[in-house]
Protein backbone atom coordinates (compact mmCIF):
# COMPACT_ATOMS: atom_id res chain seq x y z
CA UNK A 1 0.00 0.00 0.00
CA UNK A 2 2.29 2.61 -1.21
CA UNK A 3 1.84 6.55 -1.51
CA UNK A 4 0.35 6.95 -4.67
CA UNK A 5 -0.85 10.47 -4.98
CA UNK A 6 -0.53 13.61 -2.84
CA UNK A 7 -3.31 16.67 -3.14
CA UNK A 8 -3.49 19.99 -0.92
CA UNK A 9 -5.97 22.39 -1.29
CA UNK A 10 -6.10 25.94 -0.34
CA UNK A 11 -9.53 26.92 1.16
CA UNK A 12 -10.80 30.42 1.59
CA UNK A 13 -13.88 31.10 3.11
CA UNK A 14 -15.18 34.69 3.74
CA UNK A 15 -17.04 35.41 6.98
CA UNK A 16 -20.32 35.92 6.21
CA UNK A 17 -21.97 39.72 5.83
CA UNK A 18 -18.55 41.03 5.01
CA UNK A 19 -17.79 40.58 8.71
CA UNK A 20 -14.42 40.94 10.49
CA UNK A 21 -12.99 40.81 14.05
CA UNK A 22 -9.73 40.61 16.00
CA UNK A 23 -7.49 39.18 17.80
CA UNK A 24 -4.73 41.65 19.44
CA UNK A 25 -2.26 40.53 16.18
CA UNK A 26 -4.37 40.65 13.05
CA UNK A 27 -7.89 41.33 11.87
CA UNK A 28 -9.70 38.07 10.04
CA UNK A 29 -12.21 38.74 7.18
CA UNK A 30 -11.91 35.61 6.19
CA UNK A 31 -10.68 31.35 7.01
CA UNK A 32 -8.01 29.60 5.34
CA UNK A 33 -6.68 26.42 5.25
CA UNK A 34 -4.33 24.11 3.88
CA UNK A 35 -6.09 20.73 3.40
CA UNK A 36 -3.81 17.65 2.86
CA UNK A 37 -5.00 14.45 0.99
CA UNK A 38 -3.44 11.31 0.37
CA UNK A 39 -3.83 8.35 -1.93
CA UNK A 40 -2.81 5.42 -1.68
CA UNK A 41 -1.96 2.54 -4.70
CA UNK A 42 -4.97 0.81 -3.30
CA UNK A 43 -7.17 3.62 -3.32
CA UNK A 44 -7.26 4.23 0.32
CA UNK A 45 -7.91 8.16 1.03
CA UNK A 46 -6.35 10.43 4.06
CA UNK A 47 -7.29 13.45 4.94
CA UNK A 48 -5.15 16.20 7.16
CA UNK A 49 -4.24 20.04 7.43
CA UNK A 50 -1.43 21.77 7.45
CA UNK A 51 -0.71 25.36 9.44
CA UNK A 52 -3.05 27.23 11.90
CA UNK A 53 -1.83 31.21 10.58
CA UNK A 54 -2.99 32.97 7.90
CA UNK A 55 -0.93 32.40 5.32
CA UNK A 56 -1.10 28.91 4.00
CA UNK A 57 -0.18 28.82 0.47
CA UNK A 58 3.36 28.31 0.86
CA UNK A 59 2.86 25.06 2.73
CA UNK A 60 1.64 23.72 -0.09
CA UNK A 61 4.63 24.49 -2.37
CA UNK A 62 6.55 23.13 0.48
CA UNK A 63 4.50 19.56 0.98
CA UNK A 64 5.01 19.42 -3.33
CA UNK A 65 8.52 20.54 -4.15
CA UNK A 66 10.36 19.18 -0.92
CA UNK A 67 8.22 16.28 0.63
CA UNK A 68 6.14 15.11 -2.00
CA UNK A 69 9.30 13.40 -3.71
CA UNK A 70 10.23 11.67 -0.74
CA UNK A 71 6.99 10.38 -0.29
CA UNK A 72 5.94 9.05 -3.32
CA UNK A 73 6.34 5.36 -3.35
CA UNK A 74 6.55 4.81 0.33
CA UNK A 75 4.41 2.01 2.09
CA UNK A 76 1.84 4.65 3.63
CA UNK A 77 1.57 2.37 6.85
CA UNK A 78 5.30 3.62 8.04
CA UNK A 79 3.94 6.45 9.76
CA UNK A 80 7.07 6.71 12.17
CA UNK A 81 9.87 6.47 9.86
CA UNK A 82 8.13 9.05 7.51
CA UNK A 83 7.95 11.58 10.28
CA UNK A 84 11.63 11.37 11.45
CA UNK A 85 12.50 11.31 7.61
CA UNK A 86 10.85 14.58 6.60
CA UNK A 87 11.96 15.74 9.90
CA UNK A 88 15.45 14.82 9.74
CA UNK A 89 15.87 16.18 5.95
CA UNK A 90 14.86 19.65 6.56
CA UNK A 91 16.89 20.00 10.22
CA UNK A 92 19.44 21.72 9.19
CA UNK A 93 16.72 24.97 7.66
CA UNK A 94 13.23 23.74 8.93
CA UNK A 95 13.36 22.83 12.93
CA UNK A 96 10.08 25.58 12.86
CA UNK A 97 7.80 26.87 11.24
CA UNK A 98 6.50 26.01 7.66
CA UNK A 99 8.37 22.45 7.21
CA UNK A 100 7.23 21.57 10.52
CA UNK A 101 3.50 22.70 9.77
CA UNK A 102 3.54 20.99 6.43
CA UNK A 103 4.57 17.78 7.99
CA UNK A 104 1.79 18.19 10.57
CA UNK A 105 -0.64 17.87 7.74
CA UNK A 106 0.98 15.13 6.27
CA UNK A 107 1.49 13.13 9.64
CA UNK A 108 -2.23 13.42 10.44
CA UNK A 109 -3.53 12.55 6.80
CA UNK A 110 -1.46 8.81 7.32
CA UNK A 111 -2.80 8.30 10.64
CA UNK A 112 -6.25 9.19 8.95
CA UNK A 113 -5.80 6.63 6.37
CA UNK A 114 -4.27 3.94 8.71
CA UNK A 115 -7.37 4.11 10.93
CA UNK A 116 -9.49 3.92 7.62
CA UNK A 117 -7.51 0.68 6.37
CA UNK A 118 -7.24 -0.96 9.94
CA UNK A 119 -11.59 0.28 10.73
CA UNK A 120 -9.86 1.29 13.81
CA UNK A 121 -10.13 4.98 15.48
CA UNK A 122 -6.60 6.70 15.59
CA UNK A 123 -6.96 7.17 19.39
CA UNK A 124 -7.88 3.10 19.46
CA UNK A 125 -4.66 2.85 17.39
CA UNK A 126 -3.10 5.32 20.11
CA UNK A 127 -3.81 2.90 23.27
CA UNK A 128 -6.54 3.50 23.75
CA UNK A 129 -9.15 6.45 24.86
CA UNK A 130 -9.55 7.63 29.08
CA UNK A 131 -12.64 9.60 27.84
CA UNK A 132 -15.63 9.45 25.19
CA UNK A 133 -16.30 13.50 25.37
CA UNK A 134 -14.86 16.22 26.59
CA UNK A 135 -15.64 19.29 28.19
CA UNK A 136 -15.71 22.21 25.61
CA UNK A 137 -14.82 25.89 26.35
CA UNK A 138 -16.33 28.65 23.66
CA UNK A 139 -13.21 30.39 22.11
CA UNK A 140 -14.54 33.62 21.48
CA UNK A 141 -14.90 37.66 22.78
CA UNK A 142 -13.07 39.23 19.84
CA UNK A 143 -12.46 42.73 18.96
CA UNK A 144 -14.88 43.86 16.17
CA UNK A 145 -14.18 46.88 14.26
CA UNK A 146 -16.22 49.24 16.14
CA UNK A 147 -14.88 48.28 19.45
CA UNK A 148 -11.57 50.53 18.21
CA UNK A 149 -13.24 53.73 18.68
CA UNK A 150 -15.97 52.92 21.10
CA UNK A 151 -14.70 51.85 24.30
CA UNK A 152 -18.32 52.07 26.14
CA UNK A 153 -19.74 50.04 22.97
CA UNK A 154 -16.91 47.02 23.18
CA UNK A 155 -18.02 46.53 26.65
CA UNK A 156 -21.73 46.05 25.68
CA UNK A 157 -20.86 44.09 23.27
CA UNK A 158 -19.12 41.36 25.17
CA UNK A 159 -21.69 41.45 27.64
CA UNK A 160 -23.86 40.26 25.02
CA UNK A 161 -21.66 37.67 23.35
CA UNK A 162 -21.04 36.19 26.92
CA UNK A 163 -24.61 35.61 28.06
CA UNK A 164 -25.24 33.93 24.65
CA UNK A 165 -22.28 31.41 25.16
CA UNK A 166 -23.89 30.92 29.01
CA UNK A 167 -27.18 30.83 27.51
CA UNK A 168 -25.48 27.72 24.85
CA UNK A 169 -24.77 25.66 27.26
CA UNK A 170 -21.14 26.74 27.86
CA UNK A 171 -19.46 25.79 31.44
CA UNK A 172 -16.37 27.73 29.94
CA UNK A 173 -15.40 30.62 27.90
CA UNK A 174 -12.49 32.02 26.65
CA UNK A 175 -12.00 35.68 25.50
CA UNK A 176 -9.38 38.20 23.52
CA UNK A 177 -7.63 40.86 25.36
CA UNK A 178 -4.00 42.82 24.07
CA UNK A 179 -5.30 44.66 21.36
CA UNK A 180 -6.26 48.01 22.74
CA UNK A 181 -5.30 49.73 26.31
CA UNK A 182 -4.81 47.73 28.94
CA UNK A 183 -7.77 49.27 30.84
CA UNK A 184 -10.26 48.61 27.82
CA UNK A 185 -9.09 45.57 28.42
CA UNK A 186 -9.38 45.13 32.11
CA UNK A 187 -12.61 46.47 31.61
CA UNK A 188 -14.05 44.16 28.83
CA UNK A 189 -12.61 40.90 31.15
CA UNK A 190 -14.46 42.03 34.22
CA UNK A 191 -17.81 43.13 32.23
CA UNK A 192 -17.80 39.32 31.16
CA UNK A 193 -17.49 37.90 34.75
CA UNK A 194 -20.42 39.95 36.22
CA UNK A 195 -22.69 38.10 33.54
CA UNK A 196 -21.10 34.70 34.06
CA UNK A 197 -20.98 35.08 37.70
CA UNK A 198 -19.10 33.52 40.05
CA UNK A 199 -17.79 30.16 40.25
CA UNK A 200 -18.25 29.93 36.03
CA UNK A 201 -15.01 29.21 34.11
CA UNK A 202 -13.44 31.71 32.34
CA UNK A 203 -10.29 32.10 30.36
CA UNK A 204 -8.07 34.96 28.55
CA UNK A 205 -5.61 34.68 25.73
CA UNK A 206 -3.42 37.52 24.95
CA UNK A 207 -2.00 36.32 21.84
CA UNK A 208 1.36 37.23 23.11
CA UNK A 209 0.34 41.34 22.62
CA UNK A 210 1.61 42.52 26.16
CA UNK A 211 5.55 43.10 27.59
CA UNK A 212 6.66 41.74 30.93
CA UNK A 213 5.28 45.22 32.85
CA UNK A 214 1.92 45.03 31.25
CA UNK A 215 1.51 41.43 31.35
CA UNK A 216 2.13 41.37 35.05
CA UNK A 217 -0.57 44.17 35.41
CA UNK A 218 -3.19 41.96 33.32
CA UNK A 219 -2.44 38.68 35.46
CA UNK A 220 -2.91 40.15 38.98
CA UNK A 221 -6.34 41.82 37.15
CA UNK A 222 -7.36 38.32 35.79
CA UNK A 223 -6.71 36.33 39.10
CA UNK A 224 -8.62 38.93 40.85
CA UNK A 225 -11.44 38.18 38.97
CA UNK A 226 -11.00 34.70 39.27
CA UNK A 227 -9.57 33.91 36.07
CA UNK A 228 -8.66 29.93 35.48
CA UNK A 229 -5.68 30.96 32.99
CA UNK A 230 -3.75 33.67 30.89
CA UNK A 231 -2.92 32.47 27.49
CA UNK A 232 0.19 33.73 25.70
CA UNK A 233 0.61 36.73 27.72
CA UNK A 234 4.26 37.34 25.97
CA UNK A 235 6.19 36.79 22.77
CA UNK A 236 6.79 33.55 22.40
CA UNK A 237 11.10 33.96 22.75
CA UNK A 238 10.66 35.48 26.05
CA UNK A 239 10.34 31.98 27.78
CA UNK A 240 12.22 33.52 30.86
CA UNK A 241 9.29 36.34 30.77
CA UNK A 242 6.73 33.80 30.69
CA UNK A 243 8.21 31.54 33.55
CA UNK A 244 8.89 34.56 35.46
CA UNK A 245 5.43 35.73 35.28
CA UNK A 246 4.37 32.23 36.34
CA UNK A 247 6.34 32.96 39.73
CA UNK A 248 4.96 36.05 39.96
CA UNK A 249 0.94 35.60 39.51
CA UNK A 250 -1.24 33.00 41.06
CA UNK A 251 -3.33 32.65 37.58
CA UNK A 252 -1.95 29.73 35.28
CA UNK A 253 0.21 30.31 32.39
CA UNK A 254 -0.64 28.21 29.21
CA UNK A 255 1.19 28.36 25.94
CA UNK A 256 2.54 26.10 23.09
CA UNK A 257 0.34 27.13 20.38
CA UNK A 258 3.62 28.84 18.49
CA UNK A 259 5.70 26.23 19.43
CA UNK A 260 6.98 23.39 17.49
CA UNK A 261 7.80 19.58 18.12
CA UNK A 262 8.94 18.22 21.39
CA UNK A 263 11.58 20.21 21.36
CA UNK A 264 10.44 23.46 21.70
CA UNK A 265 7.63 22.13 23.93
CA UNK A 266 10.62 20.78 26.14
CA UNK A 267 12.20 24.17 26.36
CA UNK A 268 9.17 25.63 27.66
CA UNK A 269 8.77 22.63 30.28
CA UNK A 270 12.25 22.71 31.52
CA UNK A 271 12.07 26.39 31.80
CA UNK A 272 8.83 26.04 34.29
CA UNK A 273 7.29 28.86 31.68
CA UNK A 274 3.76 27.34 31.35
CA UNK A 275 0.97 25.89 33.70
CA UNK A 276 -0.74 24.80 30.82
CA UNK A 277 0.94 23.13 27.08
CA UNK A 278 -1.16 24.08 24.28
CA UNK A 279 -0.01 21.95 21.29
CA UNK A 280 -1.94 22.76 17.85
CA UNK A 281 -1.55 19.53 16.25
CA UNK A 282 -1.30 21.18 12.62
CA UNK A 283 1.76 22.78 13.23
CA UNK A 284 3.56 20.94 16.37
CA UNK A 285 4.22 18.10 14.00
CA UNK A 286 1.10 16.51 13.76
CA UNK A 287 -0.59 13.44 15.41
CA UNK A 288 2.78 11.36 15.77
CA UNK A 289 4.62 14.62 17.75
CA UNK A 290 1.34 14.94 20.06
CA UNK A 291 1.82 11.81 21.13
CA UNK A 292 5.36 12.41 21.87
CA UNK A 293 4.44 15.86 23.71
CA UNK A 294 1.69 14.28 25.81
CA UNK A 295 4.15 11.92 26.95
CA UNK A 296 6.41 14.37 27.52
CA UNK A 297 4.16 16.91 29.13
CA UNK A 298 3.18 13.60 31.26
CA UNK A 299 6.98 13.54 32.80
CA UNK A 300 6.56 17.35 33.34
CA UNK A 301 3.27 16.52 35.65
CA UNK A 302 1.85 19.24 33.28
CA UNK A 303 -1.88 19.06 31.69
CA UNK A 304 -2.10 19.38 27.76
CA UNK A 305 -4.92 21.15 26.01
CA UNK A 306 -5.03 21.61 22.19
CA UNK A 307 -5.19 24.72 20.85
CA UNK A 308 -7.50 23.96 18.11
CA UNK A 309 -8.17 26.84 14.97
CA UNK A 310 -8.49 25.40 11.45
CA UNK A 311 -11.10 23.25 9.75
CA UNK A 312 -13.33 20.50 10.90
CA UNK A 313 -9.63 17.95 9.96
CA UNK A 314 -7.87 20.33 12.92
CA UNK A 315 -10.88 19.47 15.20
CA UNK A 316 -11.45 15.85 14.44
CA UNK A 317 -7.60 15.26 14.82
CA UNK A 318 -7.47 17.27 17.77
CA UNK A 319 -10.38 15.15 19.25
CA UNK A 320 -8.48 11.76 18.79
CA UNK A 321 -5.32 13.54 20.35
CA UNK A 322 -7.49 14.59 23.43
CA UNK A 323 -8.71 10.98 23.90
CA UNK A 324 -5.93 9.91 24.85
CA UNK A 325 -4.86 12.32 27.42
CA UNK A 326 -4.44 10.98 30.62
CA UNK A 327 -5.65 12.39 33.80
CA UNK A 328 -3.19 15.36 35.76
CA UNK A 329 -2.25 14.64 38.47
CA UNK A 330 -3.00 10.57 37.58
CA UNK A 331 -4.03 9.59 41.25
CA UNK A 332 -5.94 6.53 41.80
CA UNK A 333 -9.41 8.39 41.37
CA UNK A 334 -8.79 10.88 39.07
CA UNK A 335 -12.49 12.53 39.28
CA UNK A 336 -12.02 15.68 39.60
CA UNK A 337 -12.92 18.35 36.52
CA UNK A 338 -9.73 20.18 36.99
CA UNK A 339 -7.85 16.91 36.45
CA UNK A 340 -9.40 16.58 32.91
CA UNK A 341 -8.26 18.10 29.70
CA UNK A 342 -10.61 20.74 28.14
CA UNK A 343 -11.21 21.12 24.11
CA UNK A 344 -11.19 24.62 22.44
CA UNK A 345 -14.54 25.31 20.23
CA UNK A 346 -13.73 28.47 18.50
CA UNK A 347 -17.21 29.85 18.21
CA UNK A 348 -16.35 32.94 14.96
CA UNK A 349 -17.98 32.04 11.90
CA UNK A 350 -16.25 29.01 10.41
CA UNK A 351 -17.54 26.76 7.27
CA UNK A 352 -14.55 25.30 7.05
CA UNK A 353 -14.58 24.08 10.22
CA UNK A 354 -18.72 23.42 10.39
CA UNK A 355 -19.42 22.41 6.95
CA UNK A 356 -16.84 20.46 6.03
CA UNK A 357 -17.42 17.59 7.88
CA UNK A 358 -20.61 16.09 7.47
CA UNK A 359 -22.59 16.60 10.35
CA UNK A 360 -20.19 18.90 11.73
CA UNK A 361 -19.33 18.59 15.60
CA UNK A 362 -22.49 19.36 18.21
CA UNK A 363 -22.56 19.73 21.40
CA UNK A 364 -24.26 17.97 23.83
CA UNK A 365 -24.63 20.62 27.44
CA UNK A 366 -20.96 21.62 27.74
CA UNK A 367 -19.79 18.50 25.84
CA UNK A 368 -18.29 17.43 22.68
CA UNK A 369 -18.24 13.71 21.65
CA UNK A 370 -15.25 12.29 20.56
CA UNK A 371 -15.50 10.46 17.17
CA UNK A 372 -15.25 6.57 17.13
CA UNK A 373 -15.77 5.72 13.37
CA UNK A 374 -12.18 4.73 11.27
CA UNK A 375 -9.13 7.56 11.22
CA UNK A 376 -10.03 10.62 11.95
CA UNK A 377 -13.97 9.27 12.44
CA UNK A 378 -15.36 11.79 10.16
CA UNK A 379 -16.21 12.35 6.49
CA UNK A 380 -14.91 15.11 4.40
CA UNK A 381 -17.88 17.15 2.11
CA UNK A 382 -15.74 17.03 -0.81
CA UNK A 383 -18.84 19.61 -2.74
CA UNK A 384 -17.97 21.43 0.24
CA UNK A 385 -14.24 21.54 -0.21
CA UNK A 386 -14.47 22.48 -3.81
CA UNK A 387 -16.52 25.18 -3.19
CA UNK A 388 -14.10 27.11 -1.16
CA UNK A 389 -10.56 25.87 -2.81
CA UNK A 390 -8.76 28.64 -4.27
CA UNK A 391 -5.94 26.57 -5.27
CA UNK A 392 -5.20 23.10 -5.98
CA UNK A 393 -1.92 20.83 -6.42
CA UNK A 394 -1.03 17.33 -7.33
CA UNK A 395 1.67 15.16 -6.84
CA UNK A 396 1.51 11.72 -8.48
CA UNK A 397 3.63 8.87 -9.43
Amino acid sequence: MQIDRIETFVLQAPLSGGQRFYSSQAPFSVRNSLIVKITTSDGAIGWGESGVSMPVSHLATYIHEVLAPRLLGVEADQINPIWHDLYGFSRDFGRKGASVDALSGIDIALWDLRGKVLDSSVHALMGGAHRSSVRAYATGLYYHPEDLSDADGAVARIRDEAARFLDSGFSAIKGKVGLLSLENDIRRMTAVREVVGDGFLLMTDANHAYNRHTARRMGETLQDLDYYWFEEPVVPEDIAGCAQLRQQLSIAIAGGECEYSRWGMRDLLEAEAVDILQPDLSACGGLSEGRNILALATAWHTPVCCHVWGSGIAVAAALQLTAIIPPIPHTASPRAPENEPMFEFDRTHNPLRDDLVDGGFALEGDQLRIPQDPGLGVQIDESVLKSFCVSHRESSR
